[in-house]
């Protein structure tokens, strides 16, 4: 990784807004899909490119997914990102920079299928699925992102509504829950042991590295505490689930010094 680092370092690469023209058309039939500046980069590696969110993204390269999934847990990948449109290095200098990292023989490409579960097993939220302008940082157990600071100024978009949330009971909370059975999947219905519906599934995997079914959904604060029994139906039939804490597999984030 550091190796990684220095690269970037002695490219000269400087941190600039990514700009919103990015990429050219697919074809006429699929011009509203958009192309990142590593298009041709991740084909020539063997990306299978699906659509997601309006870009051409790979799901996975030669490597199976699961493959792609344990590499980056023991060792590291570069996963394309500048379809998020947030900051990124010059267009022109992608491919010189992906090429450089990847002469790391311990870093190789991964794609949307392992970001999806390894964000999965890291309890961490897929904004459109898991979170949306609707859901408070109360309702989304993401309390950890306000400080003492702004909880007590209350200085922040939606205070009056999240302050009073941090010290009382809020009808619903994202909850993890650990699925026998067939995988569980966004938008299966939740269940109580005695059968009535209380919440439902945001996104489900099976895990690569815990070898279980694994998911994320919403469902009353009463029912939200880990350890507690409940049941999940996929495809018409109930399977037992478990609250549980997340994330579901141990963070070991690399922290640049």
């Amino acid at each position: 990784m550091q190796r990684a680092v220095s690269m970037v370092s002695r490219l000269g690469l400087r941190l600039q807004a990514l700009p919103l023209a990015l990429g050219r058309p697919l074809s006429c039939t699929q011009d509203v899909l958009r192309r990142t500046p590593l298009y041709d980069f991740h084909l020539a590696h063997g990306g299978k490119m699906v659509a997601f969110a309006g870009w051409s993204l790979p799901v996975q390269y030669r490597d199976s997914h699961v493959d792609s999934h344990l590499h980056t847990r023991q060792h590291c990948s570069l996963f394309d990102v500048s379809h998020m449109l947030q900051i990124s290095v010059p267009a022109a200098e992608a491919v010189r920079l992906a090429t450089a990292l990847l002469e790391n023989p311990e870093v190789k490409l991964a794609g949307l299928a392992a970001r999806d579960s390894l964000r999965l097993e890291a309890g961490l939220c897929l904004y459109g699925n898991d979170i949306d302008e609707h859901t408070t940082p109360v309702e989304g157990s993401l309390s950890w992102t306000l400080g003492k600071r702004r909880r007590a100024a209350m200085d922040f978009p939606g205070a009056s509504v999240i302050v009073p949330q941090l010290k009382s009971k809020v009808q619903q909370r994202r909850v993890g829950l650990m699925c026998e059975g067939a995988p569980v999947r966004a938008h299966s219905p939740i269940l109580s042991t005695e059968g009535t519906v209380i919440g439902a599934v945001t996104s489900g995997c099976p895990s690569p590295c815990l070898k279980k079914n694994v998911a994320m959904g919403y469902v009353p604060y009463e029912h939200s505490r880990p350890g507690t029994p409940l049941l999940v139906e996929v495809r018409r039939k109930q399977q037992v689930a478990v609250v549980s804490k997340m994330p579901f597999v141990p963070t070991n984030y690399y922290t640049l010094k």
